[in-house]
């Protein structure tokens, strides 16, 4: 029996074979193609890095201030120093005096004098001759050195069966028409010159990625993200889904009696009857978008996009009202236990006068609690389902699920979102499905990886709600802060005080929120103060979470646990502690808790110096701007459309090559060249998307 050989550490990074290793392109470029004279590198300055070389005359290792190896060369015309604060033996050796060494980096101004502080170096002879194209620097993994990628990478380029992995088969007629010019290289020319550029390429385009050579890999891409998108919005209409039209429903013996005469109405018009608002014209404007994708025999897969506090829920709650009016179940996800349970109490308020049994389930319960749930979803006798993650749990078994909706859908991972669509899927039927979200999608992330997603806006805020006035100060003025929120809370109003995440860890945030707590508590010993966070059992959560709304707490110090589905109108002012530890979408979710009731709301965003110039920019930004839509834009330079989307949670990557603000408008040649090749070309389309994403296909079409 033969064991299994353990995979390298290329193959660890997915670098397994000779297109793989074709597609990892580099990151920068070194320009090993010019050596200076020591003289000559000491009189060019900082902030350029430079190649120079000479014999080594010093080897030394100090102890003060720290630990550190120096290393002192010369040629003819002047000596300089290397200094290296981190270093192995072999390094040591291989500067050994008497050594020829080439070295690049950055001369700086030392204590010693002039500088290097860990150049690369490597050993040669005087007269070893200089690169002839610019030297790649790649992605690299811990413990993998740019010499093995390099290495790899050439005998990658000059294996047979890249050829054919490369081939050309991009109708050129097609190209012709569609492309702006005819200057991009054919594509295995492209990935070889972006490995090898020669001397005198345009390094500046090259680092920008703006290169045609660039420009030819990023229009692939793109090209096979638009093709497998549109080819799942065409299954995806091709699938059966129940057809939930107005007029056809079923009317429910359990549904409210809405006169004398005991004449029974459907759910969907109870809900409306008990509603203590009417909807605005942008509510009404989304569902009755929505209502008409309900009506097809085809899967709804539908955005719904709404500001904080737009109103959002009550679109969820009528679309689950007319899947339970045609005898089917409705599911409702959400990503945290608050904002689950948020929309359980919301959904119970509304829908238990009407006799809708409602079913409520998350990692918390109790096994028996969870059991009874779970019987109650599989039997059918819960019509409305309420839940976490533990929605898409193996034990959960829906009888007949007509629409899930996934709330805040960016926060659950693509395979999350993906799973809850497979489970409830049959040989006949799929589910509905409606994605909710406070946070806008940018035009140029709605073009690539919601293309397949129906997009529903509501741009319009309820009646009575009023701006938030955004405060940015200093953590040095706290005591006036909390001054102020004595005489805030005087006036019989509520507010929030919220501790900021620490490195990603919850004990941290914890203790934050802890002292916090202490210190608030004692300053206001006139108020009652309650604190919330992620580590607390769910019943003392929801304990705590009623007290603040019913205002027998006056001041709810929390963590992050509070950014989405609190809604205490009372409650008009919020205190943002280490704002700058905050990104742009969690401050803006933060900052609509309020604004809620009649009073004037303030946000605080108080913040602990020095500030980067990036968290300057953005508590900048959030001062001047409370649009979601050019909050979105900001957060998406920032953060990239990975985190935005969720999709690192799947474990794969996303568009690798394209910056989707540096490239928009590559998108749209990407999207006709798509419709073209589908109608015109299906023979190539298979071998196009195989090329570009395998296995990877599936994860667009969430």
């Amino acid at each position: 029996m033969t064991t299994k050989r353990p995979p390298t550490t290329l193959e660890k990074m997915g670098l397994n074979s000779p297109m793989a290793l074709a597609l990892h392109l580099p990151s920068r470029y070194e320009d090993e193609t010019e050596l200076f004279t020591i003289e000559e590198a000491l009189g060019l300055g900082r902030f350029q890095s430079i190649q120079t070389q000479g014999a080594v005359i010093r080897n030394q290792v100090m102890f003060r201030p720290r630990r550190q190896l120096l290393v002192t060369i010369e040629d003819d015309t002047a000596s300089l120093q290397l200094r290296f604060l981190n270093f192995y033996p072999s390094q040591q050796k291989q500067m050994a005096v008497g050594s020829h060494v080439r070295v690049r980096g950055e001369v700086r101004e030392g204590y010693l004098g002039a500088e290097m502080v860990h150049p690369t170096v490597r050993a040669v002879t005087p007269d070893a001759p200089l690169s002839a194209s610019l030297t790649p620097v790649y992605p690299a993994s811990a413990g993998i050195s740019q010499t093995i990628i390099r290495k790899a990478v050439l005998q990658a380029l000059r294996d047979a069966s890249l050829k054919e992995s490369l081939a050309e088969f991009l109708p050129t007629k097609l190209m012709a028409e569609i492309l702006p010019s005819n200057d991009w290289p054919r594509l295995q020319e492209a990935i070889v010159y972006l490995h090898q550029p020669p001397a005198d390429a345009n390094t500046q385009s090259l680092l920008e990625r703006t290169h045609p050579a660039w420009r030819r890999v990023q229009f692939e891409e793109l090209l096979a993200q638009q093709i497998s998108l549109k080819r799942a919005h065409a299954i995806r209409r091709e699938r059966r889904a129940p057809s939930f039209e107005k007029d056809r429903q079923k009317t429910k013996a359990s549904a409210k009696k809405a006169t004398a005469n005991k004449t029974i109405i459907s759910i969907e018009d109870g809900l409306l009857k008990v509603l203590p608002f009417e909807l605005t014209g942008a509510q009404a404007r989304v569902w009755l978008e929505i209502g008409q994708d309900l009506s097809n025999s085809f899967p709804m897969n539908r955005l719904l996009q709404g500001d904080v506090g737009s109103g959002k829920t009550v679109i969820a709650a009528l679309a689950a009202a007319r899947a339970m009016d045609h005898g089917y179940q409705a599911a409702i996800m959400a990503p945290t236990e608050i904002l689950a349970e948020q929309h359980y109490l919301k959904m119970k308020e509304w829908f238990e006068p009407l006799g809708v049994k409602i079913a409520w389930l998350s990692g918390s319960l109790k096994a028996k609690e969870k059991r009874l749930a779970q019987e109650m979803i599989e039997s059918g006798d819960a019509q409305l389902i309420i839940g976490t993650h533990a929605l898409i749990q193996d034990k959960v078994s829906f009888a007949k699920l007509g629409l899930a909706v996934i709330d805040e859908q960016h926060r659950f991972g693509v395979r999350q979102r993906l799973e809850i669509q497979q489970r409830v899927g049959s040989e006949l039927f799929y589910c509905h499905q409606l994605m909710m979200s406070a946070t806008p999608i940018p035009r140029t992330l709605a073009m690539t990886y919601y293309a397949d997603l129906d997009v529903s806006v509501i741009d319009e805020l309820p009646p009575g709600r009023k701006p938030i006035a955004t405060k940015v100060v200093k953590a040095a003025r706290r005591d006036e802060v909390i001054s102020g929120l004595h005489d805030w809370l005087a006036k019989g109003l509520q507010a929030y005080w919220v501790c900021p995440l620490i490195e990603e860890s919850e004990v941290l945030q914890l203790q934050t929120a802890v002292e916090s707590f202490e210190q608030l508590t004692q300053a206001l010993p006139n108020f009652k103060v309650g604190l919330v966070h992620g580590r607390l059992k769910s019943e003392e959560k929801a304990a705590v979470m009623a007290a603040f709304k019913a205002n027998e707490i006056q001041l709810l110090v929390a963590t992050t646990v509070i950014e989405v589905g609190v809604d205490v109108p009372n409650a008009a002012l919020m205190v943002i502690e280490h704002a700058e530890r905050f990104g742009y979408a969690q401050i803006h979710q933060l900052r609509g808790r309020v604004g809620r009731g009649s009073a004037d709301s303030v946000c605080i965003l108080m913040y602990a110096e020095p500030l980067s110039l990036a968290a300057k920019e953005r508590l900048q930004t959030l001062r001047e701007t409370s649009d979601g839509f050019v909050i979105a834009e900001r957060d998406l330079s920032l953060r990239g459309p990975g985190e935005l989307l969720g999709a690192k949670q799947s474990g794969d990557a996303m568009l690798r090559f394209v910056d989707l603000q540096r490239d928009a408008w590559l998108i749209e040649l990407a999207q006709v060249a798509a419709d073209r090749l589908l109608a015109e070309h299906s023979d190539i389309v298979e071998r196009h998307l195989e090329r570009w994403l395998g296995s990877r296909t599936e994860f667009l079409k969430a």
